[in-house]
């Protein structure tokens, strides 16, 4: 069999290895403590949304994870000011989102992600959306000069966990 064709049989001989060591783990709503280690080492994660009509969206986010729910902050960056976001235009026509924390190494043996599905809301303020916004200045210095009050907190509510391969700190 060509290398390529040995490396797709082995990917998914790996998916159905649940629950062994590096295979593929899947978890509902608990995050296990190598997933969680892994989520709060990492510092850029990918968001995916998706339309009404279920056209993705993807882009790169910082985020801060809570107790079942991980948060994304709308920032100061460069934006347009006359329309939502793409990301929250898709989550308030199609609430179901995917979130997903790499890493890359060149040796293979040190490759892994994790991924978080469930439905997303749009928090515009009250005690959570403060908590939340305390939890991503804290982990990221930058927000901090930031001026944040007002702009819409994504909330991912964590319905499911996955993850595979190697979950250990860098």
């Amino acid at each position: 069999m060509p290398a390529a064709g040995r490396h797709s049989r082995v990917s998914w001989l790996a998916a159905k290895t649940v629950g062994k060591a590096g295979g593929l783990q899947h978890n509902r709503a608990m995050l296990s403590d190598a997933q969680r280690g892994f989520l709060d080492q990492c510092r850029v994660g990918h968001l995916a949304t998706a339309d009404q009509k279920g056209v993705p969206h993807v882009i790169p986010v910082c985020y801060a994870l809570g107790e079942g729910t991980l948060y994304i902050t709308i920032d100061e960056k460069p934006k347009r000011r006359d329309v939502p976001l793409k990301r929250v235009r898709n989550i308030l026509a199609n609430p179901q989102a995917a979130f997903v924390v790499d890493r890359y190494d060149e040796d293979w043996r040190r490759l892994g992600w994790v991924m978080l599905r469930g439905g997303a809301e749009i928090l515009g303020e009250g005690p959570e959306y403060d908590a939340a916004q305390a939890m991503l200045r804290e982990r990221y210095p930058q927000y901090r000069a930031m001026n944040l009050a007002g702009l819409p907190v994504i909330a991912l509510r964590i319905a499911r966990a996955t993850s595979w391969g190697d979950l250990s700190a860098n």
